[in-house]
């Protein structure tokens, strides 16, 4: 297991290093060894709750295709504003695009209704779930780790997880009301201060931690289209 993790961090060091596509990255992934792989790669650079559940490894050649549609709807995601998109790996070791939405553009504070500004950036970004409607979406709400005004500690850790899920429900609500299927939306979940990607003891880190991500994975069905060559 401990040559198992070197030679996946190496593979990964080497994926950076190189600045290859996505394309170039589904193929050395796929062909280090699919699911068992993902889910150790997946801990390292991508996020291991998003990714359909295959049970089997998943091939070089089909990890090469994914890595090129995925590569075309992270450009289509680029282009919607307030956006910040990033190429992760799922719990497949497959090539999956990050969406992050600042909650400070999506919310204002303390409340679960979305602004105008949200609206408009949602909105755009519906059009690109749809045009890549053979993607699953998993969509997670984060809080930074600020206290309530007359809570306790962990009262404020409640609170700040039904905020989590709340945004995230209401991202979710609005794709939907949108045209997006319910059907692509897999997950919508709340995860309160968990997973801080900044300091909280800055206030610009607990602005970085307080975000809506949303996360465009190959579904199941995505899978088997490049297994068996045909998927476009």
């Amino acid at each position: 297991m401990k040559s198992m993790k070197t030679m996946v961090l190496a593979l990964c060091a080497g994926i950076v290093m190189a600045g290859c596509s996505n394309m170039a990255k589904g193929t050395a992934i796929g062909a280090a060894g699919g699911a068992v792989l993902g889910a150790i790669v997946g801990k390292v650079a991508g996020n291991t709750a998003v990714g359909a559940a295959v049970g089997t490894a998943v091939g070089a050649g089909a990890g090469a295709i994914i890595g090129k549609k995925m590569d075309k709807a992270k450009a289509e995601a680029e282009a919607v504003k307030n956006a910040q998109v990033e190429s992760v790996t799922d719990a497949n070791g497959l090539q999956a695009v990050k969406v992050t939405f600042d909650s400070g553009i999506l919310f204002t504070t303390g409340s679960a209704t979305l602004s105008q500004t949200a609206k408009s950036s949602l909105s755009q970004f519906a059009t690109v779930l749809k045009n890549n409607s053979d993607c699953d979406v998993a969509v997670q709400g984060y809080t930074d780790n600020e206290g309530w005004k007359n809570s306790t500690r962990e009262q404020s850790i409640q609170k700040n997880l039904n905020l989590s899920q709340q945004r995230a429900q209401a991202v979710t609500n609005y794709l939907q009301s949108l045209g997006v299927s319910s059907s692509q939306i897999r997950s919508t979940m709340g995860y309160g201060e968990d997973n801080p990607v900044a300091d909280n003891s800055t206030a610009a880190g607990r602005q970085q931690n307080r975000r809506v991500e949303v996360y465009m994975y190959a579904s199941q069905a995505m899978i088997q289209a490049a297994e068996n060559g045909s998927l476009q």
